[in-house]
């Protein structure tokens, strides 16, 4: 007993523990962290060489003055700066009216668009949420033209709507009689309601699919809850579907508005390379800058200032939700 008092008093302390493995741990521990990193890392570079490359590469040649004389050696195309930027925002010059008409036909389209997608979808999605015999099947007809390739989807309608051998002139004059000439569908004015008919045909079924899926979060009970206080199918809509779908809606609403937005082959596979004023896209009406009249480094300018648009149209609409419910925690304040 006082050998023990006196070697606890003296302050000697026993033996201690090998801490081996702890520091053997935290290599480990190191390497778990970095693995995620490590196996992403492949995909960055990828991404960066086929996405950032050519993007810098654009914004380069947006400053040269890269017309067909320089297509050959384009590294001795003059520096021009930002020339080319100057004439297409100048709305008095031809390049600078024509990009304004083009962007101003891609966002009335755009918005018709995704708004027509979104409703079909929607519609589609609610009538569709409750089990009744044949519901794959309806479901699985409604997912086709999203399945279809786009090409072969898009090809099929330019034979629909020819004037003299196409079905919708001869459903619409010889069998419903609804008009006495066979209209022009893809010339003109009317090319601007064949091409928002096909893109909405093509584009509705995905806003389907999400919307369909959301709907499975959305609880039973509400709807049970909502009928029994004598809530009907409007007011179901409403108060339960709408709001629950809200998140879906964010994402759903800006991924078809860039989608349509740049949406380049529809209009080439339904037109060919000279799309109609009517129906004269953005990104029509740049390749037809770039391609058409060998002006790439026009084309580029038209690109980089399109680039920073949908940046600008991505930020505000992220944004704005958390603004507003900023402002509504203040005005409750």
């Amino acid at each position: 007993m006082a050998q023990l008092t006196t070697t606890a008093t003296s302050g000697v302390r026993g033996p201690r523990r090998p801490d081996t493995p702890a520091r053997a741990g935290r290599p480990r521990s190191r390497r778990r962290t970095l693995t995620p990193y490590l196996m992403l890392l492949p995909a960055l570079l990828l991404e960066l060489l086929v996405h950032l490359v050519p993007m810098l590469g654009g914004v380069w040649m947006s400053l040269l003055g890269l017309t067909q004389f320089f297509i050959r050696n384009w590294t001795a195309a003059p520096f021009v700066g930002l020339r080319n930027y100057r004439l297409v925002v100048n709305v008095n010059n031809a390049a600078g009216a024509d990009l304004l008409h083009s962007f101003a036909v891609t966002l009335a389209f755009t918005v018709a668009s995704v708004g027509l997608a979104w409703l079909l979808g929607v519609t589609a999605a609610v009538l569709t949420q409750n089990r009744f015999r044949g519901r794959g099947l309806l479901r699985t007809l409604f997912l086709t033209p999203y399945a279809l390739p786009t090409y072969a989807a898009v090809i099929t309608w330019s034979f629909l709507l020819q004037r003299d051998a196409g079905m919708v002139n001869h459903v619409l004059v010889d069998q419903l009689g609804l008009a006495q000439d066979r209209p022009f569908w893809l010339i003109g004015n009317n090319s601007f309601v064949a091409l928002l008919v096909v893109s909405v045909w093509r584009t509705w079924p995905f806003a389907f699919l999400c919307l369909t899926a959301g709907l499975q979060n959305v609880p039973q009970e509400l709807y049970e809850a909502a009928a029994m206080d004598g809530g009907g199918f409007w007011r179901q809509l409403r108060h339960i579907t709408l709001p629950m779908l809200r998140p879906v809606n964010q994402v759903l609403v800006l991924v078809l508005f860039l989608w349509t937005f740049n949406d380049f082959n529809t209009p080439f596979v339904l037109f060919g390379r000279a799309a109609p004023r009517a129906a004269d896209l953005i990104s029509i009406h740049i390749y037809q800058s770039s391609f058409v009249t060998w002006n790439f480094g026009l084309g580029s300018a038209m690109s980089v200032l399109l680039l920073l648009f949908l940046l600008v149209v991505t930020a505000v609409y992220l944004a704005a939700p958390s603004y507003w419910a900023r402002s509504r925690r203040r005005s409750d304040a």
